[in-house]
């Protein structure tokens, strides 16, 4: 499913859920919206995101971008990829464990930068999005709660990573905090590692994902019974 076909997909369903009374005072945002300009390096200075877990941190003054608002759900979620060619696509696979792949993940706060994985959704395989904005409508949609962070794992590699922003924008990686520069070693947070430290901080850079949110709606809220 391509970007365009999914995006239709996804606006009927909003749209479908929005006409329900349970839904009536729900609202739709977009966490960390990627506008036409956002897009992974790739071919050009060609870099990748690799066997790590990362979300945004800041972009420009904005902080919380990747936030939850207030309670809520997931219901799809978007990423605007490089284009690398076949010899970057080759060096990316053979060095990093194969197939570009890519899912999203909610990430509750602890103390000294500590996230805990406490959602997460089926893993995708990048490869027939390369050079293009993709969306993925989520079949079984990610509770999440308000401030709580979206973020994106990568088992293998993906070209989600836009590089030469300014220093005030940066991203922070599930990397040890001693292997900030160890690319190859896998720090992603998968299967019983559900609980590290987001030590590794990273400048001038930004993953290109966003995810869309649904509020849950006061309407979800039970009525208190009328006094006779």
């Amino acid at each position: 499913m391509r970007g365009d076909h999914a995006a239709t997909g996804l606006a009927a369903a909003a749209l479908a859920m929005l006409a329900l009374p349970s839904f009536a005072a729900a609202k739709v945002t977009e966490l960390g919206e990627i506008g036409d300009d956002v897009r992974g390096s790739c071919p050009e200075n060609c870099q990748a995101l690799t066997r790590t877990t990362g979300y945004q941190a800041k972009v420009g003054p904005d902080r919380g971008l990747y936030q939850a608002p207030s309670n809520g759900r997931i219901v799809a979620w978007s990423v605007a990829l490089g284009n690398p060619g076949p010899k970057q696509v080759t060096f990316f696979q053979e060095r990093y464990g194969g197939t570009a792949r890519a899912a999203l993940v909610v990430l509750d706060p602890g103390k000294k930068l500590s996230r805990r994985v406490v959602a997460k959704a089926p893993m995708k395989r990048l490869t027939p999005y390369f050079g293009q904005k993709a969306q993925f409508p989520l079949g079984e949609t990610l509770p999440i709660r308000e401030g709580q962070y979206v973020a994106l794992t990568v088992p293998t590699w993906a070209p989600t990573l836009q590089i030469g922003l300014g220093s005030d924008t940066s991203w922070r990686s599930s990397r040890a905090g001693s292997g900030c520069v160890d690319l190859t070693t896998q720090f992603a947070m998968l299967g019983k590692r559900t609980e590290v430290a987001f030590r590794c901080l990273y400048r001038t850079a930004r993953l290109t994902y966003s995810a869309t949110f649904v509020s849950n709606p006061k309407a979800n809220e039970k009525p208190q019974r009328s006094q006779r």
